[in-house]
């Protein structure tokens, strides 16, 4: 019961993280229909410009954390405005683009903070743990676990119960038509698109409490975000969290059960979901 409750919280934690990641890439490809494959290096370097201030500058973990996702939707947005805008609905030019930034924004990680593995990192508050059915648990692994709750209820609250979420909504389903109804939808994808790429900062520096920075997060972290996609599907908060969740609880079980195939558990879940339901579980069809 106790290793059952245990990879329970481990599963919804990194399922925490997973929810960030897939949430603002989610809405990137719902609204603008642009498959951001930058997503896992501007979360890689996030947490590495989230390390230098909490570490090296000896900053506030939460300053750390802001200024990580900052960093991250202003890297995201000069990509955006310089090289995406002109890219609606050319997938395959989308790819080269976005995946030619992963190489340079690994290689300028590598200039600037070097090969060395950065060891994980948090608040010193949290830096303790308390007793769960008999074993110690992290508080940093909890906080990310109420991190992830709160910004889930309000990121359904934004995009189901006001008017900028119900003009995301209507992009999604209609680009045409809502500029048809005079909404500045440049506007809003530029919006959308620096705030996918600050959630992808914002977990990189939230994440950095499990994973410490590393020049393979910019691939892992992609992968991992195209999954959540797939299984809770594009455009919708709550499929982000469902799919989080799921892929966190089968990555965190798996470890236990299958350790050599945990990996291989995930990619499993994502093709039956491919299968059944290829716009996924809880995604709009777009």
């Amino acid at each position: 019961m106790d290793i059952l409750v245990l990879s329970v919280l481990n599963g919804i934690s990194f399922g925490s993280i997973l929810f960030l990641l897939g949430s603002g890439l989610s809405l990137i490809l719902g609204v603008m229909g642009i498959l951001n494959l930058t997503h896992g290096a501007l979360y890689m370097i996030a947490a590495y410009l989230g390390w230098s201030l909490a570490i090296q500058y000896k900053l506030n973990f939460g300053l750390a954390v802001l200024g990580g996702g900052i960093a991250a939707g202003l890297v995201g947005i000069l990509i955006e405005r310089g090289f995406l805008r002109g890219l609606y609905k050319q997938l395959n030019e989308q790819v080269l683009v976005t995946f030619g930034f992963v190489h340079i924004i690994t290689n300028l990680t590598i200039w600037i903070w070097g090969t060395t593995l950065r060891a994980p990192f948090t608040a010193p508050f949290l830096s303790f743990s308390i007793p769960i059915m008999g074993w110690s648990y992290p508080v940093a692994r909890l906080s990310i676990i109420l991190i992830g709750l709160i910004l889930a209820v309000v990121l359904w609250w934004l995009q189901e119960k006001t008017r900028i979420g119900a003009i995301i909504r209507a992009g999604m389903d209609n680009k045409q038509m809502t500029m048809g109804l005079g909404i500045n939808v440049e506007k809003i994808s530029g919006i959308i698109f620096f705030f996918g790429a600050f959630m992808a900062g914002f977990a990189g520096v939230i994440g950095s409490q499990l994973l410490g920075p590393n020049q393979e997060l910019a691939i892992d972290v992609l992968l991992l975000s195209l999954i959540v996609i797939v299984v809770g599907g594009m455009g919708s908060v709550q499929g982000a969290l469902f799919g989080g969740m799921l892929i966190g609880l089968i990555d965190s079980f798996g470890k236990v059960l299958f350790p050599e195939l945990a990996m291989f558990t995930m990619y499993l879940a994502m093709i039956i979901i491919l299968i059944v339901r290829p716009h996924g579980l809880l995604g709009r069809k777009v």
